[in-house]
């Protein structure tokens, strides 16, 4: 259980958080892409510069598919998630993943030997994402859930063109884990499916997994398998395509306001009803909060695509962002500032050694540089205005179609079983704006505040 210490540290760190709304950067969709000034496309839908043109950049969305910058290929790595010293804030981050595990945006802190991602009074929460991309793999955490009606935990994979394999949990249901997959964001919402009967998700720690190849999604829950998901069972013949999720992902751990009365009521509704800004959790500690312990990755290592990660970086060479259109390359993923982008990695920089590592000589620049989070989560909303609930099945399946004849049960590759394959018409649902998190302290800073706090005590 989390003590006095969290609540004073919370108290330190208070003062220096504030929630507003920034100036709007133009948005972006698959029907409008960004203009060449701000070309990139980050995982919210707006367009940018700097840190948009890194994790979550959509190429589809952006001026061009090489307007977002090569993401980093998989490394297999256990995360002890002891410290937050491979914890880099958004806005300290160029691209150099071998000088950071995983990028903020919210607030992390350290208590007892895990990471805890917060969620202050009317805030969006907290986001970590790993530096690296995994395309098909094992990743498993273990995870203390928030609580309370409209607080969600989640634990997702997530691509930048929106691939999406998930793990949430609702604060009103401590029994259960929802699993759900998306392909390039589009609003399946009866993909979903429960795994149920688990001891109360907020006082103990599980561990979850997602073993994710280029044929089979299975969800674990301590060892057990909860749900299987064949990439058989997704073709969608109206499109000519796999709707299964098949493209390079980063792990993302979050806490996020479904119950938000900005969502949508479907959400709302999804997410156990609006959300109480004063909670116990936030009137004894100032903050929900989720627990985040060891996270493993286990790259998939095949020797050729689809899967591999034998280079530098993962980049996309068709709008239609399926497998087929990847390749492990060499290109590099770093920015010499946040004024360059993919299609001038240099701009503004002074540091010639290319670190990957923001610096206080980075110029000064007019366009949108940092991203912000939304209150619908890092990922594609479970619901709907439209939807009801959005709760999914309770370890269900639904198939989209039949799978052709013609196709092999192996060796997936997103080809429409032959034919150059087309892309969906479907609109994308990954696009939100709303408010981002203003930061006046480092994770560094945070953790001396937690440091300082802790003095108190002795």
């Amino acid at each position: 259980m989390v003590r006095s210490m969290l609540s004073l540290g919370v108290a330190l760190l208070g003062a220096s958080t504030a929630v507003f709304a920034a100036d709007e950067p133009p948005t972006c969709s698959l029907e409008k892409k960004c203009p060449k000034e701000t070309p990139c496309c980050s995982q919210y839908g707006q367009c940018g510069i700097g840190a948009y043109c890194l994790g979550g950049c959509d190429p589809r969305m952006s001026f061009s598919l090489d307007s977002c910058v090569p993401a980093p290929v998989c490394q297999s790595k256990t995360y002890k998630m002891d410290s937050l010293d491979g914890i880099v804030d958004v806005s300290k981050y160029l691209g150099d993943s071998s000088k950071a595990d995983w990028v903020a945006q919210g607030e992390p802190l350290l208590f007892n030997g895990n990471v805890l991602l917060t969620m202050p009074a009317h805030s969006v929460g907290t986001v970590l994402a790993s530096t690296t991309y995994m395309w098909y793999g094992n990743v498993k955490a273990k995870v203390k859930t928030s609580r309370g009606a409209g607080v969600v935990t989640a634990f997702i994979l997530l691509s930048d063109v929106k691939d999406e394999i998930d793990y949430e949990w609702v604060g009103a249901d401590l029994s259960v884990a929802q699993t759900n997959y998306y392909f390039q964001g589009i609003p399946e919402y009866v993909n979903s499916g429960n795994i149920t009967s688990l001891s109360d998700t907020y006082e103990n720690f599980h561990e979850y997994e997602i073993q994710w190849t280029p044929d089979t999604i299975t969800w674990l829950v301590d060892g057990k398998v909860g749900r299987t998901k064949k990439r058989s069972e997704t073709w969608n013949a109206t499109a000519n395509q796999w709707n299964y999720p098949q493209t390079p992902a980063r792990v993302q751990l979050s806490i996020w306001p479904g119950g938000a009365d900005s969502n949508a009521q479907g959400t709302i509704d999804w997410a156990g009803g609006p959300i109480d800004w004063n909670s116990d959790d936030i009137k004894k500690f100032g903050y929900d909060f989720a627990t985040f312990g060891e996270v493993t990755v286990e790259c998939y290592n095949a020797k050729s695509a689809p899967g591999t990660n034998l280079h530098t970086s993962y980049t996309y060479t068709d709008y239609r962002a399926t497998n087929d259109t990847i390749v492990d390359g060499t290109n590099r993923t770093t920015l010499k500032s946040f004024a360059g982008t993919g299609l001038d990695m240099d701009a503004g920089g002074s540091d010639t050694s290319g670190s990957g590592t923001a610096s206080a000589s980075s110029p000064t620049v007019t366009a949108a540089t940092i991203p912000g989070g939304t209150a619908s989560g890092p990922g594609s909303a479970p619901a709907d205005s439209d939807s009801g609930s959005g709760s999914g099945t309770s370890g269900g399946d639904s198939s989209s179609s039949v799978q052709p004849s013609n196709c092999q049960a192996t060796g997936f590759s997103q080809d429409g079983c032959g034919s150059s394959g087309s892309s969906t018409t479907s609109s994308n649902s990954g696009q939100s704006a709303g408010v981002r998190v203003e930061r006046t302290l480092g994770t560094s800073a945070f953790a001396a505040l937690v440091a300082v706090a802790g003095l108190f005590l002795l």
